[in-house]
């Protein structure tokens, strides 16, 4: 058996990114062994001197790392700091702020539109912690929501309007509506007396992966782009409620791109897409990428 390959994964404390990264390891750790350590940016300030230095205090209780993570802007200079002090290969998920050429690899959703470059690898959507597979019962339904942004508005009847006519048209199915901190107070009030069950923000956050593997179809709400990855991820038919937009920014080309291939019918058809051929899984589509010019050398 390999040895295990030293991953340092960094933090910022925000959830979004947090799952891109934790997607990632759990990716490579079916690849092949993987130790994750976790350093949180908050413990890792002075990046800047630290690489102007040439060392790394945070991690120095660590075994040198082959692989640097990190999602989110806060992650940049400490991968960076890292790598200078200890090795290794520090790998950004996201369109870095910083120029790409610093980094060994960029993991970038086509709908940010990143220049070609040799070390950036093109996704679609971000990664995401959630794994392919489960039962999908095809009488349990989700709906997943979001809420105002500054890429899209909200209409709160417009919203319940479009989940009643969802139970109208598909029933038989158990409902379950899943609130995000982004939804407008109140609104879960609103459901009140429709045949489903409504957790209210943050309730259901760890059962969602559960929940998701469960679930036979999820409906999301077109501005939780996130969200739709990880459905699209978890292998559940996948469907898209409207939301109004404020721009076309790049939440709303990721959802047209989507569109465009099929594997979403458009927001607000309240129609699902056929089911996928293959599954849909980037973290490891991504994961084999870098083990086959990386790990295997």
């Amino acid at each position: 058996m390999p040895r295990p390959v030293i991953l340092w994964r960094f933090t910022d404390g925000r959830p979004g990114h947090e799952g891109q990264s934790a997607g990632l390891a759990r990716a490579l750790g079916e690849r092949r062994p993987v130790s994750v350590f976790n350093l949180e940016t908050a413990a890792c300030r002075g990046s800047l001197r630290h690489w102007l230095l040439g060392r790394f205090p945070p991690g120095r209780r660590l075994p040198d790392p082959d692989l640097l993570v990190g999602a989110g802007h806060a992650t940049h200079l400490p991968l960076l700091a890292a790598r200078r002090a200890r090795g290794g290969r520090a790998v950004l998920l996201m369109k870095p702020s910083l120029p790409v050429r610093w980094f060994d690899l960029c993991l970038v959703p086509a709908h940010d539109r990143p220049a070609q470059a040799a070390n950036v690898l093109l996704t679609e959507g971000v990664l995401n912690r959630i794994r392919p597979g489960g039962e999908h019962d095809p009488r349990q339904a989700l709906v997943l929501l979001g809420g105002p942004s500054r890429h899209h508005g909200w209409d709160s009847q417009a919203m319940v309007q479009q989940i009643a006519a969802l139970l109208a048209a598909r029933p038989g199915r158990r409902w379950t509506v899943a609130l995000s901190p982004r939804t407008p107070a109140g609104f879960g009030a609103l459901l009140q007396g429709a045949p489903l069950e409504v957790f209210e923000a943050g309730a259901g956050a760890d059962r969602l992966p559960s929940m998701l593997a469960a679930a036979g179809e999820v409906w999301v709400s077109e501005d939780s782009v996130s969200m739709l990855y990880e459905a699209l991820t978890s292998g559940a038919r996948v469907g898209v409620l409207a939301v109004p937009r404020r721009r076309r920014g790049r939440v709303a080309r990721g959802v047209d791109a989507l569109v465009t291939a099929g594997r979403v019918a458009p927001p607000g058809s309240l129609r699902l897409a056929p089911p996928a051929p293959e599954p849909f899984d980037e973290a490891a589509r991504c994961a084999a990428w870098m083990e086959q010019r990386w790990l295997n050398a």
